[in-house]
């Protein structure tokens, strides 16, 4: 079955006209634009913004924001040239701090800007431009690898409970934890997917929800809170979530309200999946606690997605992007290179050492 969800390409580069080009998610799903972004700043916005979101489609964001704003850099020589690159890709780095694959993706840039050394700026350009298409082109391959390892997990006509979105608009294609489902689909696998909104941001609501119907499969849209009933009543045989960094002893980091859904996966004797690519999985973070946690603004508590305000003025909120899911909650880490399972502090290293 054709999936037209996969045709979206949610992280575009333009290089003829200096261009990043971005599939504009906080639109979604009432209206569909892709911004043209030229400016740093303007970068540093969407990815702050969550205009680009999910982990792998910061990384191909700001992969591409640095070699544009690298292009720009007027300085003739390779020394020169690695100042104007430095200073962008910190710019950009102090966008989202908790997002690993940020960092992963800027450091690998800056990995081979001096790989380059000797060689002049034009070609130091043109490799950063051949790095970063190598970054999308290869997410895309993981996407789809963890997709086909995750299926072996799952039945047809299982129901499937997903968190936030880790969906194709998150990566370079098929996503992360919907990969299987897209996967599923084209074999004839018919999953229900339940699908939590994932409140205050609803990812769940305006992106999965959106891009699952749009592929034809049969998605349900739950409020958060809905999740245990579902569980309860045997509507669900297993969950699949994405994540944004994965500590070594595998606790992982993902949407704020994923914590509470493994408990209740636990509860109720549901496996619950993380699907992470190996480079959001941090072997120098020892566990959960060593990850910083992101706060947001109140107004996305309060007022963002309301034509009136629903909450008192001024009233203090906590607005945490993500939380932690504690290791010992968690079924199995599917990566693009196999299935890790605990001991996570034995299995996440052996999957960087694994082919295909």
């Amino acid at each position: 079955m054709d999936n037209p969800v996969e045709a979206i390409q949610s992280v575009k580069l333009d290089d003829d006209n200096d261009t990043l080009i971005l599939l504009d998610q906080t639109l979604l799903p009432n209206e569909k634009v892709f911004l043209e972004l030229k400016e740093m700043k303007d970068v540093w916005d969407a990815i702050y913004e969550l205009k680009v979101r999910g982990a792998p489609a910061i990384g191909i964001a700001a992969a591409y924001g640095v070699y544009l704003g690298t292009k720009k850099s007027t300085a003739g020589t390779y020394e020169d040239l690695y100042e104007d690159f430095k200073k962008v890709k910190e710019y950009l780095a102090s966008s989202r701090p908790t997002a690993v694959n940020l960092f992963w993706a800027l450091d690998r840039m800056d990995t081979r800007f001096q790989n380059e050394k000797g060689k002049n700026v034009l070609q130091v350009k043109a490799a950063l431009k051949e790095e970063a298409e190598q970054i999308r082109a290869e997410d895309e391959e993981v996407c789809k690898s963890i997709g086909t390892h995750a299926l072996t997990l799952l039945k047809p006509e299982w129901g499937i409970l997903t968190h936030c979105n880790a969906g194709t608009i998150a990566t370079a294609k098929y996503g992360t934890a919907l990969a299987p489902i897209y996967l599923g689909q084209e074999q004839g696998y018919n999953f229900k997917v339940y699908a939590d909104e994932t409140r205050p941001l609803l990812q769940g609501a305006r992106l999965t929800a959106w891009e699952l119907q749009e592929a034809g499969v049969d998605v349900t849209l739950l409020c958060d809170n809905m999740a245990s009933i579902v569980m309860k009543e045997g509507k669900v045989q297993a969950v699949l979530v994405g994540c944004d960094r994965v500590a070594a002893n595998g606790d992982t980091a993902n949407k704020i309200g994923t914590s509470g859904v493994a408990i209740l996966a636990k509860h109720y004797n549901i496996p619950f999946y993380v699907c992470a690519p190996l480079s959001t999985i941090d072997l120098t973070c020892e566990t959960g606690e060593d990850i910083h946690i992101e706060l947001r603004p109140s107004e996305e508590v309060t007022t963002t997605w309301y034509e009136k305000p629903m909450a008192p003025k001024d009233v203090k909120t906590y607005n945490p992007a993500f939380d932690v899911t504690d290791h010992t909650l968690i079924s199995g880490i599917v990566t693009e290179n196999g299935i890790a399972y605990a001991p996570f502090n034995d299995s996440l290293p052996k999957m960087f050492q694994q082919k295909k």
